[in-house]
């Protein structure tokens, strides 16, 4: 029986805990990464060199390192932040490689495929598209001073920190044009994994690049949407587990889904409301104990990749 091809979209901490425990289960692993980061040492080299953000890359390719003394010693490389008060200070020096390569090969996808073959990823990464773009988000009571004001907040670092209620994201350019690759290997796969991660600037911006969004709704692989394990974060506070999964769906109406799992922590009281709008759009929610006993806020790896295992060898 061949190893599942498995495609999971996203960025940040949540993709890299959803990478980690897919390796676990398959090699055919393509990690599909948001370019929307404007913050840090990712938003320093953006600004300044007009390239992709290099940041959650960068940490998809850590995750998917092999196994071995050489691989935690070059993922060690790739996250190592530079010290000191100049004006290297800060600076992951993965993304200062990476940005390198790009400038070497001229190809986005290049570079990173070279930066995998030096670490032997058990994987492919890939960026959702070739361009940076921007996350533009309207907002309601962004100002404590005026709740009940809409405003629209631009930029990752901005909206992923509004103290409002978010209604709906956009990106910027509206229609850019997709990573190939990244489509062509969604409409390959036999799983589709969404979230977890920071729910608008993370997960969502696949959902409105219209060509991944397309890939993704006509995919013959099966979808899983996996739920963070805290839902208070300033993007969603307020929130719940059953909005989650609403705000998604409208922002892409045609998208059905598998699954969707959630740990019984995040649950709780709303699981019958969150069992219905999984329904609604066509999932099974799967209950899993899937965060960390003494991290209750982050995704416990091998858990999750319990919960994986249950649903896509199970499935």
């Amino acid at each position: 029986m061949s190893a599942p091809r498995v495609v999971a979209l996203g960025g940040g901490h949540g993709l890299a805990a959803s990478l980690q425990s897919l390796r676990h289960l398959t090699e055919e692993i393509t990690a599909v990464v948001t370019v929307a980061d404007d913050g840090g040492s990712s938003g320093r080299l953006r600004n300044e060199f007009g390239i992709l953000p290099p940041g959650d890359l960068r940490m998809a390719l850590a995750a998917l390192c092999e196994d071995t003394a050489w691989g935690h010693q070059w993922s060690a490389v790739l996250q190592h932040r530079l010290g000191g008060n100049g004006e290297l200070a800060g600076h992951a020096l993965g993304n200062l490689l990476i940005m390198s390569l790009w400038e070497l090969l001229d190809s986005p996808v290049g570079g990173l495929d070279l930066v995998g073959k030096l670490l032997n990823t058990r994987g492919r990464v890939l960026p959702m598209c070739e361009v940076p773009l921007d996350i533009e988000a309207t907002v309601v009571g962004a100002d404590p001073a005026a709740p009940d004001e809409i405003t629209v907040v631009q930029g990752q670092s901005l909206v992923a920190k509004t103290p409002g209620r978010v209604i709906n994201v956009r990106i910027v350019p509206e229609s850019p044009t997709a990573s190939q690759p990244a489509v062509e290997a969604i409409k390959l796969a036999d799983w589709v994994i969404l979230g977890p991660g920071s729910w608008f600037t993370s997960v969502m911006p696949h959902l409105l690049v219209p060509d991944i969004q397309e890939a993704i709704v006509h995919t013959p692989a099966r979808r899983i949407l996996t739920l963070n394990v805290g839902l208070d974060d300033d993007e969603t506070q307020g929130f719940s587990p059953a909005e989650h999964v609403e705000v998604l769906s409208a922002h892409a109406p045609d998208l059905t889904l598998d699954f969707v799992i959630a740990d019984p922590a995040v649950v709780r009281s709303e699981e019958k409301a969150l069992r219905e709008v999984a329904q609604g759009v066509g999932a099974e929610l799967i209950v899993s104990p899937v965060r960390k006993m003494r991290r209750p806020r982050e995704h416990d790896t091998l858990r999750l990749a319990a919960a994986y295992r249950d649903v896509i060898i199970g499935g």
